[in-house]
């Protein structure tokens, strides 16, 4: 059961990256486009490592 969730928060996490790479993208310029991106990759970068623990 923890696992179920561990995943689906981890599926969460990347979908949520590519809505905001995708938002920061077309409505951003500058160092907020940059900051808003870093975050997607944060989040996507967690999510990986969330779906690869569920996995184990």
């Amino acid at each position: 059961m923890t696992k179920m969730w561990v995943s689906l928060i981890g599926i969460g996490l990347m979908a949520l990256a590519a809505v905001l790479i995708t938002w920061a993208r077309y409505k951003f310029k500058g160092i907020i486009r940059f900051i808003m991106s870093l975050v997607a990759f944060v989040f996507l970068v967690v999510g990986g490592i969330l779906g690869f623990i569920s996995i184990l």
